[in-house]
């Protein structure tokens, strides 16, 4: 019991670094995270900065719930809702049209905005502790293999940010898989559950 207090603890912590402009790590369905507040454009431009990724590639955002999302996407029809619905909560991210007052960080620059429902229990917590959609792009530099163990993080990344939730990594061998919503196409290939 005590072990769950702490987790508790440990991700409430977690949050108020994020509320405060904080960047962490966190574990998702395949790889380690690296997370901000996605209102907090300063906190954005040090997580391109840490991993060395150009503006124009945008990033993704994860929630708890479907509600969370609306903040950053906009809503579809029926017939579109339920072809991501079939694949919510889990690790497929859909590109949705973008709220017109998105950060061009985010949207690299484009009328969309890449986001999903997390399934995984952690980031879900973190997320409903946060109170809100977090930015979730792989906890690595541009270019090299995604971290998928807390320790891979604290080598790389560990001076760079402000903490690391705790938590395990899913399942998932690898980063979430991306669909556009346009017309359902495959934007990147997941890796299956193992």
């Amino acid at each position: 019991m005590a072990g769950l207090a702490s987790s508790a603890f440990r991700l409430r912590r977690m949050a108020d670094v994020l509320r405060a402009g904080g960047v962490i790590a966190y574990p998702t369905e395949g790889v380690y995270g690296l997370g901000c507040d996605p209102r907090n454009e300063l906190a954005l431009r040090r997580i391109l900065r840490i991993k060395g990724r150009a503006e124009h590639k945008g990033l993704i955002l994860i929630g708890s719930s479907e509600a969370q999302l609306w903040e950053y996407a906009n809503e579809v029809d029926e017939a579109r809702m339920a072809m991501v619905r079939s694949t919510w909560p889990g690790p497929v991210t859909w590109i949705f049209p973008a709220r017109n007052e998105l950060s061009n960080l985010i949207t690299g620059g484009r009328k969309t905005v890449a986001v999903r429902v997390t399934s995984h229990p952690g980031a879900a917590a973190l997320c409903a502790a946060f109170g809100g959609a977090l930015v979730s792009t792989s906890a690595n530099f541009s270019g090299a293999k995604a971290a998928r163990s807390r320790l891979r993080v604290q080598c790389a990344l560990a001076d760079q940010i402000d903490g690391i939730a705790p938590g395990r990594v899913g399942k998932r061998g690898g980063p979430s898989e991306i669909r556009d919503l346009a017309n359902a196409s495959m934007v990147r290939g997941g890796v299956n559950d193992g």
